[in-house]
């Protein structure tokens, strides 16, 4: 199994960090709010700047649930297929190569879901099977790949597209003060990414017309192979990240036990992973993280006693475009093969951490 592409998409409107805060600053003038607070939040979480769905301007005309989420479907729509495209051009793989596409998001929902509108949108086959993926949240990167996996190993002469698709601004509750509130209107930003991965038979049928197609991706490099998964449910920690959903839409669940869960489980998640195939964190050359935030960065590094510069394209992922959920740890894979580090041969650990609370795992070799 391998993953032979990843493409990304974002929407138009970019706006960096003094701008998204002078707006909620207008927003929120009239309230009773300390708004040197909402400055060192944002601050704090060192994101630089960030995507939006919409024009910063149109944000104040969402005042229904149902608008916010019309919004979703038209730009989930526009960003999800630009990403698809790009994975399967990078990959060279047509779109009736494809026979299954999954998608995952947590900030929308749509029936018929996203996959089938988009199946509509790219002429994909009329036999693709979709896999609609809803309330992972962050995890769902890693876990979008790992469920990919399984598909391509039962069935090892297709191809399949994971798509991730998060549009966290149009979730924002304009009237919600709360911390965890405050620190979403700071940290979570707007993005696609696809994945395009091969079962076995599927990628020797392409290592056999290689001679006469080129390299699996344009730029020559290896592309990593997928060794293994893990999935880990911690029981009770349903309140550590989620949404309450109610009439105004998404409210956010974010507890300032997050980063101690990731002291708390991860390193011995991963060592027992790694264990069952002989294997230890120096063994690991990459390291492919979803950037949740500065302390959970943090923690992720000193959990796992990584060195210095081991998670340099997850900071740098979550200064420029801050966390965009399920999508982040793919903009960060994507970095990895544009960056071209790893040699054949060398080993990576891609993982993410999020509701339920949970932790997927995968395995690469490239």
């Amino acid at each position: 199994m391998q993953i032979l592409s990843v493409g990304r998409a974002f929407p138009e409107h970019y706006y960096d960090q003094d701008q998204l805060l002078d707006a909620l600053r207008s927003h929120w003038l009239k309230e009773h709010f300390n708004p040197q607070r909402l400055e060192r939040l944002h601050k704090n979480v060192l994101v630089s700047g960030r995507h939006l769905a919409l024009p910063l301007e149109s944000y104040e005309k969402l005042d229904t649930w149902g608008a916010a989420n019309d919004a979703w479907i038209r730009v989930a729509q526009k960003v999800g297929a630009e990403a698809v495209l790009d994975a399967l051009n990078r990959a060279k793989v047509e779109p009736e190569e494809v026979r299954m596409l999954m998608t995952a998001t947590v900030t929308g929902v749509a029936t018929p879901s996203l996959d089938a509108l988009l199946i509509n949108r790219l002429g994909l086959r009329s036999d693709t099977k979709r896999v609609p993926i809803f309330g992972l949240g962050c995890v769902a990167g890693a876990a979008g790949i790992a469920r990919a996996a399984d598909y391509v190993k039962a069935y090892s002469d297709q191809i399949a597209v994971f798509l991730s698709v998060e549009l966290c601004s149009l979730t924002v509750q304009k009237g919600d003060l709360s911390i965890p509130n405050l620190i979403a209107t700071g940290l979570f930003g707007d993005g696609a990414a696809a994945v395009v991965i091969a079962g076995a038979e599927a990628v020797q049928r392409r290592s056999a017309q290689r001679s006469a197609t080129g390299p699996m991706v344009p730029s020559g490099q290896p592309v990593p192979t997928i060794l293994d998964t893990r999935s880990v449910f911690y029981p009770d920690t349903e309140r550590v990240m989620g949404w309450d959903i109610s009439d105004r839409g998404f409210q956010i669940v974010l507890s300032a036990d997050v980063p101690d869960m990731v002291h708390r489980h991860l390193r011995e998640d991963v060592d027992g992973f790694l264990a069952e195939h002989h294997l230890t964190r120096a063994d690991i050359s990459t390291w492919i993280c979803h950037p949740g935030g500065p302390k959970v960065l943090s923690a992720m590094q000193e959990g796992l006693e990584l060195p210095d510069g081991a998670l340099d394209l997850t900071w740098k992922s979550l200064r420029s475009v801050g966390n965009l959920s399920s999508s982040s740890v793919l903009m960060v894979l994507r970095d990895t093969l544009d960056q071209g580090d790893p040699s054949p041969g060398d080993l990576a650990m891609l993982l993410a951490m999020g509701p339920g609370f949970c932790s997927e795992l995968v395995l690469l070799r490239w």
